[in-house]
């Protein structure tokens, strides 16, 4: 998060922080917007505000809780539970190591659809690409 909150922040545009308390570690980046500051006790709530003002999700290689807002997305996405917001997965090789869709697939636990919903790149400009394609902007 702190990546997108620096470039933001360097641009000279407002950040949003939505962090978690946690017992060894969370506090805001030094990019976030003082008066944008918000600290969750729930993860559940966390995400569903994540939920309510995301336009896209961009996920960049990360632990577990990297995996849990994934497929938190994927999944409220997918049962239409939440509005459609175009998840691109930055680093083709790592994502496709790290989870094998295919497998989910070839089980018959999700369609060939569910996987349109995720677009992998490699590229800052192609991960702009994809969320411009998705909105359909020129």
């Amino acid at each position: 998060m702190e990546a997108a909150n620096r470039g933001a922040s360097e641009a000279g545009a407002p950040t949003v922080g939505l962090n978690i308390a946690l017992p060894h570690e969370q506090s805001a980046n030094p990019y976030v917007s003082p008066e944008l500051n918000f600290k969750f006790h729930y993860f559940a709530l966390r995400k569903m505000h994540f939920m309510m003002r995301a336009k896209a999700l961009l996920a960049f290689p990360g632990g577990f809780g990297t995996l849990d807002e994934l497929f938190e997305v994927i999944t409220l996405v997918q049962c239409k539970k939440a509005k459609a917001v175009p998840i691109v997965l930055f680093g083709t090789n790592y994502w496709k190591r790290l989870v094998n869709l295919d497998v989910l697939l070839e089980e018959g636990t999700i369609s060939a659809e569910d996987l349109e919903l995720i677009t992998y790149v490699d590229t800052p400009e192609d991960a702009w690409s994809a969320i411009k394609r998705f909105y359909n902007l020129a």
